[in-house]
């Protein structure tokens, strides 16, 4: 899966607008949505969001967990455990690229929120390198790994695959007496 595809699957996330402008309820094939009144909160996709906010339609609502205190404590228990913490959102690096790049000014203290939840990825992919380290050197057969995002996964998965098949062709080759065969003539 490409990060292309993973940040689409993130866009349908939803979040709370505050729209300014009325408008019935809306029918789509992903459900429902609406209805939007001026100055009352609506919860919509992220993808409605962004087109809104760039019409300037709305106002944009971060998600709860999109905090400075919040993101803080989770950068913080990150560091401390040596295994992966739960995520507030399993797209929260999408979400925060999308909502900081076209909403920031809706965003309090958005700057800050960028760097924590890139030193919480930052973090988090070390520790993911760290593990696929000693995955390979131990020679293992396979892992858990609890609490990964879908864009993490992504981000790692490829090169371990093909790390691993390396590995396995690599070990087969060095069996010994199964695939031997000489050529006589």
């Amino acid at each position: 899966m490409e990060p292309a595809e993973v940040e689409f699957l993130a866009e349908k996330e939803l979040v709370t607008i505050v729209p300014n402008f009325s408008l019935d309820r809306i029918h789509l094939i992903g459900g429902d949505l609406g209805p939007f009144n001026p100055g009352l909160p609506v919860e919509v996709p992220v993808w409605l969001a962004i087109n809104l906010k760039q019409r300037q339609k709305c106002r944009l609502i971060p998600p709860e967990w999109m905090d400075v205190g919040k993101l803080e404590e989770i950068r913080d228990q990150e560091r401390k455990k040596d295994t992966f913490t739960p995520m507030p959102s399993p797209y929260y690096m999408e979400l925060t690229k999308l909502l900081l790049n076209y909403a920031s000014d809706n965003i309090p203290r958005a700057d800050e929120i960028r760097t924590l939840v890139k030193d919480t990825w930052d973090t988090r992919m070390a520790k993911l390198r760290l593990s696929a380290d000693s995955f390979v050197r131990q020679q293992e057969a396979h892992a858990k790994l609890d609490n990964l995002t879908l864009m993490e996964i992504n981000t790692t998965g490829t090169f371990l695959t093909q790390a691993l098949d390396h590995m396995y062709k690599l070990r087969t080759n060095l069996q010994p007496g199964e695939s031997s065969h000489s050529q006589d003539f």
